[in-house]
């Protein structure tokens, strides 16, 4: 292996590494970013720097009782300085609610990373955060999409 392949192994074992760590919720993950970090996350916006993104983790936290990433599922690409990983996850949220329902929430998400040597410098995170099926107007219009398309 090359350098180049050696630091995009390693920046892969990182994001794996990042993963586990939330899923075991340990405060130590947000050493593995930039002091000038961006994150992004659907619904919640942008947070700059390790103190916002620590608090945006501390808040999302408050309504997910338990996370788990199916990591041995995950797809992981890399080129450049970023790594991407399409999978899947699951958990229950505080009201005791499990997630996904496999009916309006499926657990899929894909997060870029981008990387600055071996630390994170931004992570964009896509994911439908509407865990326990709340948003009735979405779960309303998804189902009646899957009602039409039922009849062809």
């Amino acid at each position: 292996m090359n350098g180049s392949s050696d630091l995009q192994k390693r920046r892969q074992e990182i994001v794996i590494n990042y993963f586990r760590m939330v899923d075991a919720g340990n405060p130590a993950v947000i050493d593995i970013f930039t002091d000038d970090a961006q994150m992004f996350y659907p619904k919640f916006g942008f947070a700059v720097g390790k103190a916002q993104i620590g608090a945006f983790a501390q808040g999302l936290g408050r309504g997910i009782a338990s996370l788990e990433h199916e990591i041995d599922g995950f797809t992981v690409l890399s080129s450049g300085n970023y790594v991407i990983v399409e999978g899947a996850e699951n958990g229950t949220t505080t009201s005791g609610v499990d997630f996904p329902d496999g009916v309006s929430s499926f657990g899929l998400f894909c997060n870029v990373f981008e990387f600055e040597g071996e630390l994170i410098k931004r992570t964009h995170i896509y994911v439908d955060p509407d865990f326990a099926n709340t948003h009735a107007e979405g779960v309303a219009w998804g189902k009646s999409v899957q009602d039409s398309i039922a009849g062809l």
